[in-house]
């Protein structure tokens, strides 16, 4: 029996400027129902019917829902750094107070990244859920992409704490990678885990995403200018 045919409005696309519409509609759509439920509970059917196509038509530009989200963590990442670069303090050949730039930089590294929770919620998953279920070609595409962002990321950070040199930026930013995966979960809890922690005696178990990473972000840097890279 032949399937159903796409609808009239997401048809295969032919010329590789239409393909390219085709690809951000569906990041569009996956970045809208990330914004609804769990990364977990979304699959290429349910993308699908937000577009209202089929998982087939969804299959011709993401092998699997991993690859997919791989690409909307590429995208988020990129708008993100484009963002924080506009919220960062101006590069000074000399700070004037390196402790309160320190502060600065990791409030607004932090505060920045807090409000990006699609790029987080997507971080978190890497390594034990998106970079399963995809071929090579998709995992060394992605890998090349996120060294480049890393490299931006850490030029960011480098060109303005002088006393951070391009070795200790790279090592601060990888870190900056594990702590945001690690510390997302834990700050985002399920409702049961947010009823049961409203016992008085279980205050500490609240984790505050954009305090707890700006005060790490404070002692990863601190930590690097006085010691230098590994």
């Amino acid at each position: 029996m032949a399937s159903a045919p796409e609808p009239a409005n997401f048809q295969r696309a032919r010329r590789p400027e239409q393909r390219e519409v085709r690809r951000q509609a569906i990041l569009d759509a996956a970045q809208e129902l990330l914004a609804q439920q769990p990364a977990s509970e979304i699959s290429l059917r349910e993308i699908a019917r937000q577009l209202g196509g089929s998982k087939s038509g969804i299959v011709r530009y993401y092998e699997t829902r991993e690859a997919l989200f791989l690409e909307l963590l590429h995208r988020a990442r990129h708008e993100w750094l484009d963002e924080l670069e506009r919220r960062l303090p101006a590069p000074r050949p000399v700070p004037s107070d390196v402790d309160a730039l320190v502060t600065r930089i990791a409030d607004t590294w932090a505060g920045s990244l807090a409000e990006h929770r699609v790029l987080c919620e997507l971080w978190s998953m890497l390594a034990a859920v998106l970079e399963r279920n995809v071929s090579p070609a998709v995992i060394r595409d992605f890998k090349l992409g996120n060294r480049e962002h890393l490299l931006r990321l850490a030029h960011l950070i480098a060109e303005r704490l002088p006393g951070l040199d391009d070795a200790a930026a790279l090592e601060l930013v990888n870190t900056s990678v594990v702590v945001t995966a690690g510390l997302w979960p834990f700050a985002n809890p399920g409702p049961a885990v947010v009823e049961a922690t409203d016992d008085p005696r279980l205050t500490s178990a609240r984790v505050d995403f954009a305090d707890t990473f700006s005060r790490s972000l404070r002692v990863l840097i601190t930590g690097l200018l006085q010691l230098g890279p590994a």
